[in-house]
């Protein structure tokens, strides 16, 4: 049973929503997300809440009643604080850099990494932290996990790319006799 979708959205200063025969649409200045519910879930917009009904009483139509809440209110943080996510980069001449619109990474490879960084992410680089915003978290975390998966960090010496808030469990490796 979904507890998530009986909670209501307060909509912040500066965030207009509004709802058009089931696509919900979040708006701040010229930005703009859309969640399209597909009429599973009835939408409810007054004194400044956005609360979210149930259409049935089928597992289904709670499990829908939880998910278009949480996208909703995802997209409301998104446009209002940002999400962001970190990357660091362990090993030695392992390396990040932004140039224009493509992040170069070098990562003990005979070549460079050039990934194209999407329109709606800010890439920023400091050191061997890489930090990635966007207003979207779906797109936020793909492409973390895309840069992740260039060279994803290995168990004997950490080398890799990791999430800052990552735990690698070590392996020993080989032990002299």
């Amino acid at each position: 049973m979904s507890r998530v979708g009986k909670k209501p959205i307060s909509i912040p200063k500066g965030i207009e929503v509004t709802e058009n025969n089931g696509v919900v649409t979040v708006k701040k200045g010229n930005k703009a997300i859309d969640v399209d519910t597909h009429n599973r879930v009835g939408v409810e917009l007054s004194d400044g809440v956005v609360t979210f009904l149930l259409k049935g009483e089928e597992s289904q139509d709670r499990a829908y009643w939880g998910t278009y809440r949480a996208l909703t209110n995802n997209a409301i943080v998104g446009l209002n604080e940002g999400f962001t996510k970190s990357l660091e980069i362990n090993g030695v001449g392992y390396r990040a850099a932004v140039k224009g619109k493509v992040l170069e990474l070098q990562l003990g490879f005979s070549h460079p990494i050039n990934f194209d960084i999407p329109e709606n992410i800010e890439i920023g680089v400091d050191k061997n932290i890489i930090t990635i915003k966007g207003s979207d978290k779906q797109e936020v975390g793909q492409v973390a996990a895309k840069i992740r998966g260039f060279r994803p960090p290995e168990p004997y010496k950490g080398k890799g790319v990791k999430y800052t808030d990552e735990h690698i469990v070590r392996k020993a490796g080989k032990t002299a006799k």
